[in-house]
């Protein structure tokens, strides 16, 4: 084959990889409205306020005959959407690497989060149990399809590009969550302005995010490629046998482990506080809904340009000194957060923007960072593990900002206490050899990691 060939082939291929990438991003434009309108802002307290509805006069629901107080039914589905989730990403993980057709079960995961997703337009009256059954779908369904398209990222990226790559993907997910939460608001806020009524507007909200998320998929489904799948020994295995496996295979990879113990710690920290800080500002702050509302958005604003400029930051200074950078940055926002006076939105607005500009940023580069430590073929299986880092293994950061609060009675020693988690995950993360992790995976060394 002679040079010119061979020229035009990788001009070919670099263009093709381009679109794929483009075409990656829109999962997160997709999805992430899901993420932001649904989970965080609206269905916790409209489902909770449905399950009230339904309860007895002393406050339970009775789903299959079990007692569960009517404020404890959001947390609880959520908890088995983790379960669910844990038990089916290994089997689907392993499923995609072997077959290597991830597109189809990205399409079938995606689509199954958002037809029920969009179904929440029907939880009304009393139908807890209706809700509680599509939270728990949608959420199992949009962690499978979440570890799917992170495992794009080693195929459509080559290392040195990686690190933007992620950044965009992260950006676009952001942009798109603060586009929709504005629409969302206005609605919410004027619905009486549409002919709604308040329940009304919250349905509509959720459903529309699981349009949006039905509707942007398509644009992945139609750019991403399958690759061959490579030769892998044995058969699939049921969910927790498929998890054991691959933590088994991991230990062949230890740094790889190392890599992932650290992120377990210092993700804990970075969900704990986006799960508290809403109940840190209403509880200990005195601060009202909209505020809250108001912060959330900006967290969702500045986080796209947090996530790009960290980006940047990763090709100068690497990758791992730039995440480590960016836990120094928590720890910082969680001590200022501690002495925020009470009733005052704007000190809360600044620690919601300093949350924002980093959030992105480190959840970006961890999950490029991680790209270069996965073994060539086996990218879906380790990142059913690393999303399950991500979002069924944060329980530890909430039980102790729980138990500080029982025993200290002050929500700023809980907030405070979370720092153990930054601290931690810093030192674990400061001690993996990196570029040796990367080589010893079987993948090229890039030149900043």
């Amino acid at each position: 084959m002679d040079t010119d060939t061979v020229r035009a082939q990788a001009a070919d291929e670099a263009v093709a990889l381009r679109r794929e990438q483009r075409g990656w991003y829109f999962y997160d434009w997709a999805c992430s409205v899901y993420s932001t309108s649904v989970l965080t802002v609206f269905l916790g307290p409209y489902l909770t306020s449905v399950a009230r509805s339904a309860a007895d006069a002393d406050g339970f629901v009775h789903p299959l005959g079990v007692p569960v107080r009517a404020g404890s039914f959001f947390a609880y589905s959520v908890s088995l959407s983790v379960i669910l989730a844990v038990l089916v990403m290994p089997l689907v993980g392993s499923a995609a690497d072997r077959s290597g057709r991830k597109k189809p079960l990205l399409g079938a995961a995606a689509y199954t989060g958002a037809a029920a997703t969009t179904g929440m337009f029907f939880l009304d009256g009393d139908r807890y149990l209706l809700g509680g059954l599509l939270l728990i779908v949608a959420n199992a369904a949009q962690s499978v399809a979440m570890m799917l398209y992170n495992s794009y990222l080693p195929q459509i990226a080559p290392p040195e590009e990686r690190d933007a790559v992620s950044s965009r993907g992260w950006a676009f997910g952001y942009a798109a969550g603060s586009l929709v939460l504005v629409a969302d608001l206005v609605l919410y806020s004027a619905h009486g302005s549409f002919g709604l009524s308040e329940t009304a507007a919250v349905r509509v909200c959720l459903a529309a995010a699981g349009l949006w998320w039905g509707a942007f998929t398509l644009v992945p489904l139609r750019r991403l490629r399958d690759r061959r799948a490579r030769a892998v020994a044995g058969a699939t295995a049921p969910g927790l046998r498929q998890l054991a496996a691959t933590v088994r295979d991991m230990r062949r990879h230890p740094l790889t482990l190392a890599f992932l113990l650290a992120y377990l710690v210092y993700n804990d920290g970075i969900q704990t506080v986006i799960s508290q800080a809403s109940v840190y500002g209403s509880q200990e702050l005195g601060l009202g809904q909209s505020t809250l509302i108001v912060a959330v958005l900006l967290v969702q604003v500045l986080a796209v340009g947090g996530a790009l400029a960290m980006g940047r930051l990763a090709r100068t200074y690497g990758a791992q000194r730039t995440v480590l950078g960016s836990l120094v940055a928590w720890t910082v926002t969680l001590g200022a957060g501690y002495f925020l006076p009470a009733g005052a939105p704007l000190g809360f607005f600044v620690l919601a923007g300093a949350i924002g500009l980093v959030l992105g940023g480190s959840q970006a580069l961890s999950r490029s960072l991680f790209s270069h430590l996965v073994p060539p073929g086996k990218e879906a299986e380790y990142f059913s593990a690393y999303e399950m880092s991500d979002r069924g293994m944060s329980w530890l950061g909430p039980l102790l900002f729980g138990i500080t609060y029982q025993l200290t009675g002050s929500y700023r020693s809980a907030i405070i206490s979370l720092v153990t988690f930054f601290a931690i995950g810093f030192v674990l993360l400061a001690r993996v050899p990196v570029r040796r992790a990367v080589s010893e995976a079987g993948n090229p060394v890039p030149e900043k990691i």
